[in-house]
């Protein structure tokens, strides 16, 4: 049998395996046996109780040898000094320690008992350890400088900097001082004025950092101080002192060692780059050309490109361009990031290392080299052949030869946005249609700006055509969504737009031409607070637009919250303060509350900025007049007649401030001149007899019998009108007429109000009695506000459209809104 099967192990319900080895019987206790007088005795006849005691052992006792006498166990005493607790008899337990505990005094051979001696003062801080704290100290400044200087605090750095150099110099002299000047830390004494030159740098404090950096240079003692000279090459260039950058650089260059490659590199970078500054292209290129050969980049090879269009020289812009295609962009497969179905493991760090930091700096330079090779495509291809197409097809198909050839679709894309750039719109959409049997992206983006195309011809059937075609290539892809949206907008299906707004936004929330028209569907659905969410998520993306800061505020007008309305107006004054619109609605929106002054204040700076704006012009004029102030009024008028020639409603405002005035003469002679102009007009014939006779003249007469004939010239047109002769016959009968509801305004239509509740402000009006001009009753003055952003700024935006100032979102150049995202 073995080991194991005779092994018995505790089951679950069993009881713990060593339970119970700790209970023993308490007459096996033998801790007290010593003080039991019956072991005792029982002892002492036994051969161990009559066994000779041994003579005591421990020093300084005094005992006498085996004629001392027994104790009472049979053994000798020893001497105990100072009555101290005995000595175990046994080696059982350790010394000085008894059943007895502490009852007695410890153990205690060498008579060392009482309190330990007081610790010995520590001495003061000898010269080498202030030296030594006095360093920590250094160190810790300049660093502190360092943590200031990366978060952004430079003059804390800078004083920083200056405390640790001013430490330092105790510590020198301090060494001096003590004899020992051969121990200087020179790389203490390096670090706090390297430090302090960049600090002064960064503070833009050039001068001092040069001196600073000429200390370190001049230095024979630092190694390696020379090249210090590129930082000081770096400062004549901001300084743009270009020869003495060069000379410093020049410098620099000779005291790298060659083994230091890429810092040789960088240097003659920074050569190049100087040179290019100068116009000196020829001495740029022999640096460009150099490093090419010897650490090939895309940086430089995209300034040699530029250097050689510089020239004229199309040769080698080619060579140029080949050579930058070759440039190793060291970036590892692709596929190492893809998931394999059958490992889980491996799965899992594809999801950790997909968006690391390493990741991260892969995606920057891969994108670096996709912008230097189409932006150098877009500046060469005009220069290397007659045309920019061949051109550009020239430099498809060397892309399309080298490792970067998914750029060609890109290339081919931009070579139609250059295309529009030229207005060659035809051209545009034949190279688009050529993408349409490519791959799904490619085609979707294609039909994305074929769309767009159509969509700003107008020609929504085709818009609408080829939205369809990139949602069918790229269900996911917001712009074409977009495109779709604005077609189904401009019909005037709201609903159906805002479903595919509202899923533009699913697929990419941050799509700020979706959040944007779907605020307008909102709006003319009525649905003022859903729309009033999409403008406000908007201005949380686009903080200082004005588009959105306007749709705020209007919705808010709307809902009737005067308040937030006129905040909102104000920082959008704030935004774009010559907006003459909106100063005019903000004027509006104070004199609705009844403040005229604050009314007066946004008016009068709408019309300096804007001094033809007829309804701006009309209420300035009525606030004079409210106001008596009928001079000052006269200068509005004749502002509005300069604007509306043909309206003789300006030129019986003028002659009636001239006659409220007290003017008489003034107002004859403008009554004659408009009779001139206007000579079938009522009204001013009406005021021509009053003020005719009034002032005794012979004209009275002549003017009355004008005044009867025009009347009945009237009532002859109103009756034909009212039988339907003549349509219009609101408008004919208040034509001239400065008393009339409602005058048109500039270009002869009213533009209708914003709102329908407008009020407020004061109406000029004319007395059928020709008694001169009054103040009437407190009506609606003809000062309607236009919205500052026109009739287009309800249009949708497209996914790519060229923005202007106010009918879209972006002021942004079509070219690069068409490139796909």
């Amino acid at each position: 049998m073995s080991m194991m099967e005779q092994t018995n192990l505790a089951g679950e319900d069993e009881d713990e395996m060593y339970s119970g080895f700790n209970d023993y019987n308490a007459t096996l206790d033998t801790d007290d046996l010593q003080h039991d007088e019956s072991f005792q005795k029982a002892v002492m006849r036994t051969s161990h109780g009559r066994r000779p005691p041994p003579t005591g052992k421990i020093p300084g006792t005094a005992a006498k040898g085996r004629g001392a006498m027994p104790s009472s166990m049979g053994r000798l005493t020893t001497g105990q000094a100072g009555g101290e607790m005995a000595r175990p008899m046994t080696a059982v337990r350790a010394a000085g320690y008894t059943s007895f505990g502490n009852r007695g005094g410890g153990f205690d051979p060498l008579n060392q008992s009482g309190p330990a001696p007081p610790l010995e003062p520590k001495p003061e801080d000898t010269p080498e350890e202030k030296i030594k704290q006095l360093e920590k100290k250094v160190n810790e400044l300049i660093e502190e400088s360092c943590f200031a200087n990366s978060t952004g605090d430079l003059s804390l750095a800078l004083e920083k900097a200056k405390e640790a150099g001013r430490k330092e110099r105790v510590l020198v002299r301090q060494r001096e001082q003590q004899s020992m000047g051969d121990s200087i830390n020179l790389d203490l004494t390096y670090s706090v004025l390297f430090n302090l030159a960049n600090q002064y740098a960064a503070n833009e404090m050039y001068n001092e950092a040069l001196n600073t950096y000429n200390v370190i240079v001049k230095n024979k003692m630092f190694s390696n101080a020379g090249r210090l000279k590129v930082n000081m090459g770096n400062i004549y260039f901001k300084q743009r002192n270009f020869p003495k950058s060069i000379k410093f650089y020049r410098m620099a260059l000779d005291q790298v060692p060659n083994a230091h490659k890429e810092m040789r590199t960088k240097i003659m970078q920074n050569i190049g780059i100087v040179f290019t500054k100068m116009g000196q292209y020829n001495d740029a290129i022999t640096s460009f050309e150099h490093i090419m050969s010897e650490a090939p980049s895309f940086k430089t090879g995209f300034n040699l490109i530029l250097c050689y269009f510089a020239l004229g020289d199309r040769e080698k812009m080619k060579r140029a361009f080949q050579k930058l295609l070759t440039v190793d962009l060291k970036v590892d497969d692709e596929d190492k990031y893809l998931a394999h179905s059958d490992d889980k493991q491996y799965n899992l760090v594809v999801e950790v290392i997909k968006n690391d930091s390493l990741r991260q700096n892969e995606r920057a330079r891969k994108y670096e080299a996709e912008n230097c090779i189409k932006t150098a495509a877009k500046i060469i291809s005009p220069a290397i052949e007659p045309t920019f197409a061949s051109g550009y097809d020239w430099c498809v198909d060397q892309v399309k030869n080298s490792q970067y050839l998914d750029l060609a679709h890109d290339l081919e894309i931009d070579k139609a946005i250059m295309y529009l750039k030229q207005k060659d719109f035809n051209q545009a959409i034949e190279t688009l249609k050529s993408f349409e049997k490519k791959d799904s992206k490619v085609a979707s983006t294609a039909a994305t700006n074929l769309s767009f195309l159509y969509f700003l011809e107008n020609d929504m059937a085709q818009a609408d055509k080829y939205a369809e075609v990139a949602m069918q290539a790229d269900r996911y892809n917001p712009s074409a969504l977009v495109n779709k949206g604005n077609v189904l907008y401009t019909k005037g299906d709201f609903e159906k737009a805002r479903e595919f707004y509202k899923e533009a936004l699913q697929n990419d929330s941050s799509c700020v031409e979706a959040q944007y028209n779907l605020g307008l569907t909102n709006k003319n659905l009525k649905r003022l607070e859903d729309a009033l969410d999409c403008f406000y998520k908007l201005h949380a993306i686009l903080r200082n637009s004005p588009q959105v800061m306007y749709q705020i505020a209007d919705i808010h007008d709307q809902l009737e919250d005067t308040a937030q309305a006129t905040e909102w107006f104000m920082q959008l004054i704030g935004v774009a303060p010559t907006d003459t619109s909106v100063l005019a609605r903000t004027g509006e929106i104070y004199d609705n509350e009844g403040d005229k002054s604050q009314a007066f204040q946004y008016y009068y700076d709408s019309y300096r900025y804007f001094p033809s704006n007829i309804p701006v012009i009309e209420w300035l004029g009525a606030y004079y007049i409210d106001s008596q102030f009928c001079e000052k009024a006269i200068h509005y008028f004749e502002r509005a007649a300069i604007v509306q020639p043909n309206q003789v409603k300006w030129q019986l405002m003028i002659a009636s401030c001239h006659r409220r005035s007290g003017n008489y003469q003034q107002a004859l002679e403008t009554y004659k001149h408009i009779h001139r102009k206007f000579p079938e007009n009522v009204e001013c014939l009406k005021f021509l007899v009053r003020i005719c006779s009034d002032l005794g003249l012979k004209e009275a007469q002549e003017y009355a019998t004008k005044l009867k004939k025009a009347e009945k010239a009237k009532e002859l047109k109103d009756q034909r009108a009212s039988s339907g002769t003549r349509r219009g016959s609101g408008r004919a009968k208040r034509e001239g007429s400065a008393g009339s509801d409602r005058e048109t305004s500039a270009g002869g239509s009213r533009k209708p109000s914003s709102k329908g509740r407008r009020s407020g402000g004061n109406r000029l009006d004319l007395d059928d009695d020709g008694k001169p001009y009054q103040v009437s009753n407190k009506q609606e003055i003809d000062s309607t506000y236009s919205d500052p952003l026109g009739p287009q700024m309800e249009r949708p935006k497209t996914a790519a459209a060229k923005r202007n100032e106010h009918d879209e979102l972006f002021d942004e150049d079509v070219g690069d809104d068409l490139l796909p995202e």
